[in-house]
């Protein structure tokens, strides 16, 4: 009992010195409670999120006692609520596709360049002369050759073939489906002709008229700097960055620099402060406004002018929003005298995202700019005292400073957003300290001033001044990328981090990053535990994709895999980097390697990856191949039941991966462990339902004869 007491004693006193830290967690609850929705395999009934949301919500207000136990119950069931809302606001799926090349009418919503030609996103969209248009956009690539003038508002015709948006590479992979179904995307697809704009039209939304803004901007910096600095430019300009060459959009990924063509905290902050030095100037050659004038609200009010214009031009995409929220509110601190970086704009601009795009919530974007930016509050928070030891008189103490916050801002950041980074894509660079602490100034002081400039001079048609000094610092920019993703090692694989990992880590950072007392050490562990969940973690042995033309077994040596025609590139990449393989061998045709995982003849291949479990029948549509009494599973790129003898093994072939998605197996001592993606996702709004065998046309049979003879 003593215990019990003095337990209860030590957390009473150390929740009464975290009291004014203890609603920052509300949106880590809030977050919790999103997570939970799209966790389901199933959807719940619309009313249950807001029935235990109001509720919650009330007692806890009317009852402060049981505040600590009802307000994370009330945020958990807001964040579930708000997911329901935003599936019930998206319009259905579009289920009944053309298989064939239709005829596509419509107004143009968006004109995106690419390195290679262009890509416009139809809205409304008729199919082959219907009367009513689709409930979703398409999208289209055009052909690389066809540069007719299409602009946003244009109606156009276009002959395409066009697909519904692919399901997941694996069992639990990223779900491009749900993205879709989010972002009102119903089926994308290539064209088959050029298209054939019928009407000129300027758009009427207000926000297709800001995207026609965007591309008139495009069209005019491209037309000054020309290549990939070209592309920077525009995307820092304008937030659109598919005209970047893969290679370069490469480099800025493995260098850490993807953040840079990522339009957030960064570029809105070198804005606003941009627009606030400039207003400040230009008042103060006013004697009148400097004596009479309240000239600091008016520079802030023209400050976070300039941020809200800049975050409706670049698109409004989730991390801009999140990153102007808290200009607003740092604007507003300056303002008021208070403390102007906080955790609490933090912990606002996330509740406030969370209820207005809740399906943000999975996103890379959305973790990764969070975790860094609670990152780099904590973190400065907690070295303040240090920091200040780095500040002199001298110009020599004044560098050390600015240098020293440099790497720290870099280091803190990409250190909380590495983990999500590894966990979405793979991987981990290296040199990213050092790759922005060159690519940041130059982007901060040279870059983005330039394009501000470009933008105030376009209408006086005189953007070329400024332009051409943007377009060396971009150069710049890239030269930075290129070099540090070229240097030895500058990133490495690694394993893939299971889903429960990842929350694991995130308990642990926000642990550290939001209590302020001692027992806020304990987040490292924690952190600690997510970053080794892949050791506890083990991947499937055999994956099958969604169309079985892509079949690849893991094994220690590498992955061996058999690729029919047609099989998908971007699954092939989405296997390698999931299972963290480097080395890709082809199953032979016939023969084997050498250490006896892979025996192929002309009837069949027998993988076995662990000598003391039963293997894998790899069929290739011989009946009744040898080797069905040593495997546990049989996987064919065709229809395969009956090949084997009864007791027929567990079959993965062309017909269940077509009804139920791709496949992953376990080979375990007791026999194989089958998941399929239909069983990974349930039965959700953005998970097409099952596809339904043709049925046989009715035989019309002639009327039987009267004369019997």
């Amino acid at each position: 009992m003593r215990l019990i007491s003095a337990l209860t004693w030590a957390v009473t006193d150390w929740l009464a010195n975290e009291r004014d830290r203890l609603a920052m967690w509300l949106p880590v609850f809030m977050a919790a409670g999103v997570a939970g929705y799209y966790a389901l395999r199933f959807e719940p009934a619309v009313w249950i999120g807001p029935a235990v949301a109001a509720p919650a919500l009330l007692c806890a207000i009317s009852l402060p006692r049981l505040r600590l136990l009802l307000a994370p119950i009330a945020a958990a069931a807001l964040g579930f609520a708000s997911g329901q809302i935003a599936t019930a606001r998206a319009p259905p799926l579009e289920t009944s596709l053309p298989t064939h090349a239709t005829i596509i009418t419509g107004a143009i919503q968006v004109v995106e360049a690419l390195p290679a030609g262009r890509r416009i996103t139809i809205q409304p969209a008729y199919l082959d002369g219907a009367p009513d248009p689709l409930a979703r956009a398409v999208r289209v690539r055009l052909h690389v050759h066809d540069d007719g003038p299409l602009d946003s508002g244009d109606t156009v015709r276009i002959r395409a073939l066009i697909r519904p948006p692919s399901p997941p590479s694996y069992p639990g992979g990223w779900d491009l489906q749900r993205d879709a179904f989010y972002a009102g995307l119903g089926a994308s697809g290539y064209a088959l002709a050029p298209a054939e704009r019928t009407a000129m039209a300027m758009p009427s939304a207000p926000m297709r008229r800001v995207q026609r803004l965007r591309e008139a901007i495009a069209h005019r910096v491209t037309a000054v700097i020309p290549g990939a600095a070209g592309a920077v430019c525009v995307t820092l300009l304008t937030g659109t960055s598919m005209a970047i060459p893969v290679a370069d959009h490469a480099a800025f990924r493995d260098s850490g620099l993807a953040h840079l063509l990522a339009v957030a905290g960064l570029h809105i902050g070198i804005v606003m402060g941009f627009a606030l030095m400039l207003s400040r100037r230009v008042l103060a050659l006013s004697e009148r406004a400097s004596l009479f004038w309240p000239t600091k609200k008016l520079a802030a009010a023209a400050a976070l002018a300039a941020g809200g214009a800049y975050m409706v031009l670049t698109g409004m995409h989730v991390p801009i929003i999140r990153s102007f929220l808290m200009a607003c509110l740092l604007t507003v601190a300056l303002l008021v005298g208070r403390n102007p970086v906080s955790l609490r704009g933090l912990a606002l601009a996330a509740a406030l995202l969370m209820a207005i795009a809740p399906h943000e919530v999975p996103d890379v974007s959305f973790q990764m700019s969070f975790a860094a930016v609670l990152a780099l509050i904590a973190g400065y928070e907690a070295l303040r005292p240090w920091l200040r030891r780095l500040h002199g008189k001298s110009r020599w103490r004044r560098l050390l400073s600015h240098l020293a916050a440099l790497a720290l801002t870099s280091a803190l950041a990409g250190s909380a957003s590495a983990p999500y980074g590894a966990y979405h894509f793979g991987h981990v660079q290296v040199y990213f300290v050092l790759a922005n602490m060159i690519a940041v100034p130059l982007t901060a002081f040279w870059v983005m001033p330039a394009g501000l400039i470009a933008l105030g001079l376009m209408p006086l048609h005189l953007e070329a001044l400024a332009l051409v000094p943007m377009g060396w610092g971009a150069e710049a920019v890239l030269w930075v990328a290129r070099s540090t993703s070229a240097l030895p090692a500058a990133t490495f694989s690694v394993p893939h981090m299971p889903l429960w990992g990842l929350c694991v880590f995130s308990l642990g950072l926000a642990w550290l990053g939001l209590w302020r007392t001692r027992p806020r050490l304990a987040g490292v562990p924690l952190m600690l535990a997510g970053l080794a969940s892949p050791l506890l973690d083990r991947p499937p042995d055999l994956l099958m994709s969604a169309d079985a033309r892509l079949i690849a077994l893991r094994t220690g040596q590498g992955m061996f895999l058999q690729q029919m025609q047609g099989g998908s590139k971007f699954t092939r990449d989405a296997w390698v980097q999931y299972w963290a393989i480097g080395s890709t061998k082809p199953i032979p045709a016939a023969g084997g390697d050498a250490a006896g995982i892979v025996r192929c003849d002309d009837s069949a291949c027998l993988l076995r990856p662990y000598p003391d479990r039963p293997g894998v029948l790899l069929a290739r549509g011989a009946p009744h191949p040898a080797g069905c009494d040593q495997v546990s599973v049989i996987v064919s790129a065709e229809p395969a039941r009956g090949l084997c003898p009864k007791p027929w093994p567990k079959l993965a072939d062309r017909f269940t991966v077509w009804r139920y998605g791709s496949i992953a197996i376990w080979l375990d001592p007791t026999g194989a462990r089958v998941l399929t993606d239909r069983a990974a996702r349930g039965d959700r709004p953005w998970v097409p339902p099952p596809p339904r065998p043709r049925q046989a046309k009715p035989v019309s049979l002639p009327p039987a004869s009267m004369d019997h003879g």
